[in-house]
């Protein structure tokens, strides 16, 4: 099963500052100070991410792709999954002390993160996929035509409201803009190794 997903099938967990539909691709630009992150280490709440989310079951992938221009610090777009307002996940590239990075946040009440360097992968396209089977989502991401890399793998009890697709946040800087370049609904990985 491979479903492309129409951009006005989603809505929004908070409006973007501007929202342009091209030939197929969205270009959404971030409202400054847009952010998801709930206490960890900062002690702060942040709930102002802009994703473009709907319906995700278990048993299936989701699959964001986008073409990054990343420069500021904390620019970062990817790939939302939302169960509530305590429990999300956001996957994608950030641009974090200099370098841009690939990684994830896993938020539980409390917000993790964890990050790997990649900053040959801007000015690229990335797609960011997210599987979804029994007890687990699995995040893969690449460039281009490269091949999947692993991300991380994370608990996710099959439940229901889950919600998920594209986001962007520009937590330091206004007019961060990207290019979604596809929103795809596929099966999900037969095992988490081939």
């Amino acid at each position: 099963m491979q479903e492309e997903i129409h951009w006005d099938e989603g809505r929004w967990t908070h409006d973007p500052e501007r929202v342009e539909e091209h030939d197929g691709t969205l270009r959404v630009t971030a409202s400054k100070g847009s952010d998801a992150w709930r206490i960890t280490s900062y002690g702060f709440i942040h709930d102002s991410e802009h994703a473009l989310i709907r319906p995700f079951n278990s048993g299936s992938a989701m699959e964001v792709t986008f073409r990054t221009d990343m420069s500021q610090q904390f620019d970062q777009a990817g790939l939302f999954i939302r169960a509530d307002g305590e429990h999300w996940v956001k996957a994608g590239l950030e641009q974090s002390d200099g370098i841009l990075q690939l990684g994830a946040v896993v938020t539980d009440g409390r917000s993790d993160w964890s990050v790997s360097r990649t900053p040959e992968w801007n000015h690229r396209i990335i797609t960011l996929r997210a599987s979804w089977s029994h007890d687990a989502i699995t995040l893969r991401a690449k460039a281009d035509d490269e091949e999947y890399r692993l991300v991380r793998v994370l608990p996710f009890d099959d439940r229901k409201g889950v919600e998920a697709g594209p986001y962007i946040c520009a937590p330091t800087r206004a007019a961060f803009t990207i290019d979604f370049l596809s929103w795809k609904i596929t099966d999900a990985d037969a095992s988490l190794h081939d």
